[in-house]
């Protein structure tokens, strides 16, 4: 078995006990914004990924750092207790894992899927909301986009949902129009 899906198992475990306790109390809604919070910390702290990762900081100062992190950010009890129960089993690296398990079974639960869209350049929210609306009539579910940019695709979009993909990017069109010309040639 491969180190990821170990990974992935593992987070699946905590995400599934979250959800649970989450619906069974009602507080789906917090604990989604919980996740938002975590996801900015992991990407704007340095410190907390690396600590997340190092096996050299002792069970327990883990564990009180993430407790006291999860109180500062106002994080639901559900998630805080989570977050410490990882720390003490050492399992705090899984948390991108775990974040993302979570994010799927509350998605699911809304009946929601979630689009990841790379465009040439930022969509503006009118944009946004018109590309989901002809996402749902095509996947019959609500659609929530995921967005980035890249340059690079000189323009159009490449657009996942599950595990299709739709690639209407310049730069692809680029690509296959140039194969094409080598056959011919």
């Amino acid at each position: 078995m491969s180190e990821a899906s170990i990974s992935t198992g593992i987070a699946q475990r905590y995400a599934t006990a979250v959800f649970e306790l989450a619906k069974e109390g009602k507080t789906l809604a917090e604990v989604e914004k919980d996740l938002d919070a975590l996801e900015a910390a992991l990407a704007e702290s340095a410190d907390l990924s690396a600590m997340i990762t190092s096996p050299i900081y002792p069970r327990d100062s883990q564990a009180k750092a993430m407790t006291a992190l999860a109180k500062k950010m106002g994080l639901s009890d559900s998630m805080t207790g989570a977050l410490g129960l990882m720390a003490e089993k050492r399992r705090l690296f899984v948390l991108p894992q775990f974040i993302a398990s979570l994010r799927a079974a509350i998605a699911e639960d809304k009946g929601e899927v979630t689009a990841e869209v790379v465009a040439a350049k930022a969509m503006t929210k009118a944009q946004q909301d018109k590309l989901a609306k002809a996402l749902k009539a095509a996947v019959g579910k609500d659609v929530k986009i995921n967005l980035a940019v890249d340059e690079s695709l000189i323009g159009g979009l490449v657009v996942k949902v599950g595990s299709k993909m739709i690639d209407s990017s310049v730069r692809s069109r680029l690509n296959a129009l140039q194969n094409s010309m080598k056959e011919v040639g």
